[in-house]
């Protein structure tokens, strides 16, 4: 008596569901393999597990990018004949793939440029990289040395505006002290001046109230307003 259809489902015992997964995903692997040697087929496999882990294969001669990007402009390609308006996805398709080849090939320039994955490089190509960055550097100083100049300059600019500016102030200074000067020249010319007239006009003398007499003997009293060497002889003659 033959055994009757197995029903597939879920395994709900979560060892034994992992155990079934590990030995159907090598066979499949295997099968996957064997149907890429066998038949020279472009096989390619994708397995996430309920934890995320991915696991994959695709054929020696062929590597997983390429065959998915065939399949995209394949699926792309098909339901273009069923729907006209698909042909538009499917030029954005192959410009997306333009654009991840172009993208591709400039972060492997640059990764070689910064001194990384030269392994795959011959001679020449290291010549080459070499030689741009040569050029690259030269462009890099002359940039360099202009800035600099030009910040020299700059600063000559300053330089001079300062020096300018400094002279102007000195000149203000020495017309500030000649002035301050001529004030205080001026000042001591007027004290001079005021001393001198004081100096020069004598002080006025006292009159006295009454004036002296002289008494000579028995003459009596001699009048010292009369003239020098004249005597009152109508005076005497009285006495």
């Amino acid at each position: 008596m033959g055994r009757g259809p197995v029903q597939l489902r879920r395994i709900e015992n979560k060892i034994n569901r992992q155990v079934t997964f590990s030995k159907r995903r090598n066979g499949l692997l295997k099968k996957a393999h064997e149907i890429s040697v066998l038949c020279d087929a472009e096989v390619a496999l994708i397995v996430f597990s309920t934890k995320g882990k991915l696991y994959e294969y695709s054929s020696s001669h062929a590597s997983m990018e390429g065959i998915l990007e065939r399949y995209q402009r394949y699926s792309f390609e098909e339901r273009a004949v069923l729907d006209p308006n698909i042909e538009d996805q499917a030029n954005w398709g192959d410009e997306y793939g333009r654009l991840k080849s172009k993208l591709d090939a400039l972060q492997k320039s640059q990764r070689q440029l910064l001194g990384e994955q030269l392994d795959s490089l011959n001679l020449k190509e290291l010549q080459q990289l070499e030689q741009q960055l040569e050029s690259s550097l030269k462009h890099i100083r002359s940039r360099k040395n202009q800035l600099m100049f030009d910040s020299i300059s700059e600063l000559q600019k300053k330089e001079k505006s300062l020096i300018e500016q400094n002279g102007a102030l000195q000149k203000l200074m020495e017309a500030e002290k000649e002035k301050n000067n001529a004030l205080l020249n001026s000042h001591l010319r007027e004290q001079q001046n005021g001393a001198t007239t004081s100096s020069a006009s004598p002080p006025l003398a006292t009159v006295p109230d009454s004036v002296p007499a002289l008494n000579i003997g028995t003459l009596g009293h001699v009048n010292l307003e009369e003239p020098e060497g004249s005597l009152n002889l109508n005076h005497l003659l009285r006495k």
